[in-house]
């Protein structure tokens, strides 16, 4: 579902509506006084020659003016609607994004996580909505970027409901002293909607901006991987 893909802003489209009406407004004004003014005035003393040379400059620039507005208007929609059609273009593409909340659908959910150096002893902890430690896991991570997959099942053995579920890695390096971990959520991005002025990504049961998203690609093929290879005990 792609919400106001159609559509443009309405706010921006009514300002320039608005800007164009009024200048259209003084321009036909500015037009019946300049004609009136030159039906009118005095034979034996007429309109000064560079008062009128100035009139017509005036009535050239606001003539200009409308061009111009009438220009940057079709321009900006046709931006709106070149950025809606890129941001239509995520639907259906794994993407990552900041945050360390995921969503877990049937026996998938994926995070990635980037360790400023070597971790000797990691912890990962995923909890579910409630704040409840549904899973745990000990191991270590190289240097860098790496991604966890989740099949969940619980540490004790039980499937986990779908949901949103967080992921936080803590770990030290040999030396016992802590290590850098961040994670970010990957998932599939299955709408995309304008309606709050900038494009909102929906990927799981969770909408984000378009400007959080990290990396974009073509979902890998459904596997079971192990977490073990993920994550090296």
């Amino acid at each position: 579902m792609v919400d106001g893909v159609s559509g443009s802003s309405s706010a921006n489209n009514s300002s320039l509506a608005g800007s164009r009406q009024t200048i259209a407004q003084n321009f036909d004004t500015f037009l019946s006084i300049l004609t009136t003014q030159l039906k009118n005035q005095n034979p034996l003393d007429p309109l000064d020659t560079n008062q009128f040379t100035q009139q017509l400059v005036q009535f050239t620039g606001v003539e200009q003016q409308l061009k111009t507005n009438t220009f940057l208007e079709s321009l900006l929609a046709s931006t709106q609607t070149a950025g809606r059609m890129d941001a239509v273009g995520y639907i259906g593409k794994q993407v990552t994004i900041s945050g360390k909340t995921t969503q877990l659908s049937g026996t998938n959910a994926m995070w990635g996580y980037n360790a400023e150096a070597n971790v000797a002893n990691a912890t990962i902890t995923i909890k579910n909505a409630s704040g409840d430690t549904v899973y745990s896991q000990n191991g270590s991570l190289n240097m860098g970027d790496g991604v966890f997959t989740w099949d969940g099942i619980s540490t004790d053995g039980q499937p986990q409901p779908d949901g949103l579920y967080t992921m936080t890695i803590e770990g030290t390096n040999l030396s016992g002293k802590p290590v850098k971990v961040t994670t970010s959520a990957i998932g599939i991005v299955s709408a995309v909607d304008f309606s709050s002025g900038q494009p909102m990504v929906t990927v799981g049961a969770a909408k984000v901006p378009l400007s959080d998203v990290s990396e974009v690609r073509i979902p890998d093929a459904p596997t079971t991987p192990d977490k073990d290879d993920e994550t090296k005990a």
